[in-house]
């Protein structure tokens, strides 16, 4: 009697016909990028007065980490950063450096990245991914080499200017190179100061009809339908929470009224405001629903388990525009905010999520920085990583290898006249002002995350070491010119 044939499952599951079995899709990356978010101002990280339910999602079903750098204090030479993988002693954008001015038709934009940049968008369109930024943008404005169509990305919508960024209702978004006029939204100066509140109590002159960040929200949602049956790359650089303090009324109501004894009068730079506090816990809100929007809509398509979701901040929590790190504790304690070297203007959130892939509610300690997104994902999209960088993938880390990670040795900022580099648990800050004269600080972040005690004295062997460090990680920039730093002693 013949024995029974044993087929195992997956041959009797395996699709019929010649040719081989359809290669895995490669995994979409949405990128999230709040603008100036503090590191304390996520529930996830701490925060107990800001509602941030569908972001502490994602780090509830992925990983969140406890130590991630942004590439600088400032929006332009941080995104600069997370484009090029090149640390602020290497990129080229350095600083924030205006091309046009304030007036209703000064031009528009910032210092462009050069033509050709190596930029991440250009990696993964190359490979064929669709590229998407949707949002602000900071890297150069109309017409130069630097706009997102030239640097990689199929579709930009958005701000392309960051002072333009400064009104959230403001005359005119760009997609790509066409002006898109918001119809019902006045021109008006975004960095207005009035005496008194007024008498009538309607704040409504420094609104309008059309809230910019709805409008990017819903191309950006556009964008992922278009492409949902081949790989996509969104950076989706929401313009929020950075001041001025704009958001729709019906959010701020949903804040206690007794937050706010005085209303905002720009006093501060940019916009008045009523309610300044409810206003600011409303934009951290509206961006948390923005995330829920982006995350329903892959889960409507069924590319969540095709998706890698991201989420950070550009750089710490702001001093200005009416907002109050203090009150909301933005900077969960850390030294410095916005404009700063310190932990406080540079350390920032990073979560992320990919269903089966990285492990839900898990932490990391691993000092990363923006520098290494460019190699990360680049890894994870099955694409060899760029040679000539500065930061190191944290795939493995991600994908719960951590005894396959490497990391760079050093970490490097500077901006206007600052520097801090950071080995190991050892950091150095370096101030100047405008006469020359330097200060030098030594942190022991093991012991001192908040960088309180300053070891410069006690430790010269460190601080000559680090200043070493620091010599070796920059160039000199004929854009950003620093002769503190070129003869750095």
């Amino acid at each position: 009697m013949s024995l029974p044939i044993v087929v195992p499952l997956a041959l009797l599951l395996a699709p019929v016909g010649p040719g081989p079995a359809p290669e895995p899709r490669p995994p979409n990356v949405v990128f999230v990028l709040a603008d100036d978010l503090g590191w304390g101002e996520l529930g996830c990280y701490g925060q107990e007065r800001i509602r941030t339910p569908r972001i502490d999602g994602i780090a509830a079903e992925g990983m969140r980490f406890t130590r991630h750098y942004a590439g600088s204090p400032v929006c332009a030479p941080s995104r600069a950063v997370w484009m090029t993988g090149l640390h602020t002693g290497h990129a080229f954008v350095r600083d924030n450096s205006e091309n046009g001015g304030w007036g209703k038709d000064a031009p528009e934009g910032q210092l462009p990245l050069p033509a050709g940049t190596d930029s991440l968008p250009r990696r993964l369109r190359s490979a064929g991914y669709r590229t998407a930024c949707v949002g602000k943008w900071g890297l150069g404005g109309p017409g130069t080499s630097g706009h997102p169509n030239r640097q990689g990305f199929d579709l930009f919508f958005g701000h392309l200017c960051q002072r333009k960024a400064h009104n959230h209702y403001p005359a005119h978004l760009w997609r790509n190179e066409e002006k898109v006029e918001l119809d019902g939204n006045p021109w008006f100066a975004s960095h207005q100061r009035i005496d008194a509140p007024p008498a009538d109590g309607d704040y409504g002159a420094y609104t309008g009809d059309r809230y910019a960040p709805a409008e990017m929200l819903a191309a950006a949602e556009r964008f992922v339908r278009a492409h949902a049956d081949e790989p996509f790359l969104l950076w989706y650089t929401s313009p929020i929470p950075h001041a001025a303090l704009q958001v729709p009324d019906a959010l701020v109501e949903e804040y206690p009224a007794e937050w706010d004894e005085s209303p905002y009068l720009g006093r501060k730079g940019y916009l008045p405001h009523p309610r300044p506090r409810a206003a600011y816990a409303a934009m951290v809100t509206h961006l948390d629903r923005e995330v829920g929007r982006l995350l329903d809509l892959l889960a409507e398509l069924g590319l969540e388990d095709d998706t890698i979701v991201f989420f950070s901040s550009d750089n710490g929590p702001t001093f200005n525009g009416g907002t109050d790190s203090t009150f909301f504790d933005s900077a969960a304690g850390l030294r410095g905010l916005k404009c700063s070297v310190h932990e406080g203007g540079i350390k920032v959130p990073l979560i992320a999520r990919w269903p089966g892939r990285i492990a839900a509610g898990s932490t990391s300690d691993l000092v990363t920085a923006f520098e290494d997104v460019f190699p990360t994902v680049t890894e994870l999209c099955g694409l060899d990583a760029p040679e000539e960088v500065d930061g190191v993938s944290f795939a493995p880390t991600l994908l719960g290898r951590p005894d396959e990670q490497a990391a760079p040795e050093v970490r490097y900022w500077e901006y206007a006249r600052q520097q801090a580099v950071r080995r190991g648990d050892w950091k150095l800050v370096r101030t100047w002002d405008r006469e020359g004269a330097v200060r030098t600080m030594l942190f022991d972040l093991a012991s001192d995350p908040n960088e309180r005690t300053d070891l410069a004295a006690e430790r010269p062997e460190r601080v000559a070491a680090l200043l070493a460090d620091a010599r070796a990680a920059r160039t000199p920039s004929e854009e950003f010119p620093r002769p503190a730093l070129d003869g750095a002693e």
